[in-house]
């Protein structure tokens, strides 16, 4: 059995689009959905149980990215363990068999799939879901007594797979704000286990995030860093080295691409994202009040 694991808090219109993209699967494996509804007052919970999903409701306060997400695995009963999002959905019936394929492979701890933009992206979080998950497939592993660099630990629980044996040795981290996949993809690794990213397991998922909301995200990225992203060691400059080569790259390809208006607003963007993740990393400096004020989970801070 496969079981889909949704956190969900008012998902609306999107959690249904999802759901409705669950029921279209082809699969050998007989599939369960199970949400996790954190306070939901939209009627989502009724929209999950329509679509014949599992429902377990928690008080809003109890969220956690991977406190929640370990939840909903171990009230699974499946065998394999996908991990998804309300506002992503499958680009075809073929989603769920293709991102458990990898896990075949008793060396492979866990798969992630590709993020293609909703049709109302912006050019930068268009090149943004390309830089980090373009269109070759790719199995990532640590050379013996390596760091991980940025590439290699990136995972991403808006698709991804894994046996539940693994995650039973290796749960998500419930006591980090958010990017708990990318903290899990590290230890993972340094375990020699590998991860595989499978470009041709597709969802639709992105955001149209104000330069305010981008900030606020990236600051809580920044919380993260130092487990997530393995900053303050050698990671910390695998880190500066794929930001350089990502905003040369978004000039290059807005230039490129004939979409150059967009060029001062990326930069704008881009420079939130910066900051906000750069404050992060350094939340231990600031005062709690402050940092909850930055942050886009202010309950976090509580």
């Amino acid at each position: 059995m496969i079981s889909v694991v949704i956190p969900v808090k008012n998902g609306g219109a999107d959690l249904a689009r999802c759901l409705e993209a669950i029921d279209r699967q082809v699969s050998d494996a007989d599939v369960e959905t199970v949400v996790v509804d954190s306070g939901s007052t939209d009627g989502s919970v009724d929209v999950a149980r329509t679509h014949g999903a599992r429902v377990h409701e928690i008080a809003p306060g109890d969220f956690g990215h991977g406190r929640t997400r370990n939840l909903g695995a171990s009230l699974a009963e499946g065998n394999v363990l996908v991990f998804t999002s309300q506002d992503a959905y499958a680009a075809d019936e073929h989603w769920l068999a293709r991102l458990a394929g990898p896990l075949g492979r008793e060396q492979v701890a866990g798969s992630y799939g590709r993020q293609l933009p909703h049709d109302d992206a912006t050019p930068p979080e268009r090149y943004f879901l390309d830089f980090l998950y373009g269109p070759v497939s790719r199995v990532q592993r640590l050379a013996a007594g390596g760091e991980p660099s940025f590439e290699q630990t990136l995972f991403s629980n808006v698709s991804s797979a894994m046996r539940r044996a693994t995650w039973e040795e290796f749960p998500f981290a419930d006591d980090l704000i958010m990017s708990e996949d990318q903290e899990w993809s590290r230890r993972v690794l340094q375990a020699g286990y590998e991860l595989v990213y499978v470009a041709d397991s597709a969802v639709h998922h992105s955001h149209r995030y104000s330069v305010a909301d981008a900030f606020r995200r990236f600051f809580d990225s920044g919380v993260s860093a130092e487990r997530s992203y393995a900053a303050g060691g050698s990671g910390s400059g695998a880190l500066r080295r794929a930001g350089v080569r990502y905003a040369k790259g978004e000039v290059e390809w807005l230039w490129e691409s004939g979409q150059r208006r967009w060029i001062p607003y990326a930069a704008v963007y881009e420079l939130a994202k910066f900051t906000g993740m750069q404050l992060g990393r350094r939340h231990r400096r600031l005062p709690r009040g402050l940092s909850r004020r930055l942050s886009a989970l202010p309950a976090y801070w509580e």
